[in-house]
């Protein structure tokens, strides 16, 4: 699995791979309790215990697993998933882009079969470490796979239990997922000036999801602050 990298080139080794998966611990234990609150809402709608994990293990997106809840019912409204799915989905393209620098150089079934496993929590975790010098790409892989085993485990524990919790929220369990992102926001902060695109894609996201139907707000969201973080780069 290693290889080695020239000076400008990224490098993919199995000490990377290690060091993805020590970093993600804590990460993934959020992610297994906002996992178990999946698996216990799955329960509690009309998908079955193989139905839940299958759509962990091959979505792999909580946010988009979440609202698709909502939707399921019989008949399935399969155009209206898919389309949710993929708005929900869309911030990955502003997620891949922000790493493809760093993957170019692999070969290009290492860099499909890592971006497999890109999350948010791995893709922030990914970022910070990056910031701090980190030069071998296994590191979002090993990252990816921890919360990956987390996610999908979690779902199975949460269907199994699921009909000993009707109410997640009223264990506080419902706010791990946004704990989870807090998380994640202080860890990659690097500043004041962080507050630029930060606070812009909070804010036109709230705008958005007012105005415009759908999940789109995420995406929206996300290209405002990026814009906004290129701005301030530029003039600042």
């Amino acid at each position: 699995m290693e290889a080695h990298a020239g000076p400008d080139e990224a490098e993919f080794s199995q000490e990377g791979l290690v060091a993805g998966v020590r970093e993600s611990v804590p990460i993934a234990l959020g992610v297994f309790t906002y996992g178990v609150v999946f698996g216990v809402l799955a329960r509690q709608s009309p998908l079955g215990l193989g139905e839940a994990v299958l759509m962990s293990a091959s979505v792999f997106a909580a946010s988009a697993q979440f609202v698709v809840l909502d939707l399921w019912e019989s008949p399935l409204p399969v155009v209206a998933i898919v389309a949710t799915t993929v708005a929900v989905n869309l911030r990955h393209l502003l997620m891949g882009a922000s790493i493809q620098p760093w993957l170019e150089r692999l070969a290009p079934r290492t860099t499909y079969g890592t971006l497999y496993f890109l999350n948010d929590e791995s893709w922030g975790l990914t970022m910070r470490a990056r910031s701090n010098g980190e030069r071998d790409a296994a590191f979002l892989l090993g990252s990816g796979l921890v919360v990956f085993v987390a996610w999908v485990g979690a779902t199975v524990l949460g269907v199994a239990v699921g009909g000993l919790v009707e109410n997640p929220a009223r264990y506080g369990l419902d706010m791990a997922f946004v704990a989870v992102y807090i998380a994640l926001l202080v860890g990659v902060w690097d500043g004041r000036g962080d507050a630029v695109p930060v606070g812009t894609a909070a804010a036109v996201a709230v705008v958005a999801s007012v105005v415009v139907p759908g999940s789109w707000y995420i995406l929206v969201g996300g290209v405002a602050g990026s814009l906004a973080g290129v701005a301030r780069d530029e003039y600042v």
